[in-house]
């Protein structure tokens, strides 16, 4: 990595994309599929798609979730809005525990929702229980700031 790039995998095609850190803001698009990097809107991971995002040079904030849970259904709306808040400097993402089991024990998720922030693959910091946008835009800056 040289430290005016990084290498962001695309959230629709999974292409790797190198994009020079100044660019991030500028709503940059996939060289692959061209469509956009950021969209302002958290990306659903899978087994399959996991570590490439978590493994990235951008922080990787996952929401760890499921369709039946009430609090999960409450939080979505905030997290939703965090993502347009957090990004183009935060990757946020949601895995369904439901339909992702193995990667629910991978993090010994216990309660849901919970947060886990990841940087180049290391789980940072993690919070469980749902909160609202200003409060996951802080927590996750907060997080990064240590």
């Amino acid at each position: 990595m040289h430290e005016a790039t990084l290498d962001l995998p695309c959230p629709h095609c999974g292409t790797i994309n190198r994009l020079p850190r100044a660019r991030l803001g500028e709503a940059p698009n996939c060289g692959r599929c061209h469509r956009p990097l950021f969209a302002g809107h958290p990306v659903a991971l899978t087994v399959d798609d996991f570590e490439r995002h978590a493994r990235a040079e951008l922080p990787l904030l996952v929401d760890f979730w499921a369709p039946w849970c009430g609090p999960c259904k409450v939080m979505a709306p905030h997290f939703e809005r965090a993502a347009a808040e957090l990004e183009p400097y935060v990757r946020l993402a949601k895995v369904d525990t439901q339909s992702q089991p193995v990667l629910a024990a991978r993090f010994a998720i216990r309660s849901i929702p919970t947060l886990v922030l990841f940087v180049r693959g290391q789980e940072i910091a993690r919070q469980a229980g749902a909160m609202t946008t200003p409060d996951i835009v802080r927590w996750t800056r907060a997080a990064l700031a240590r």
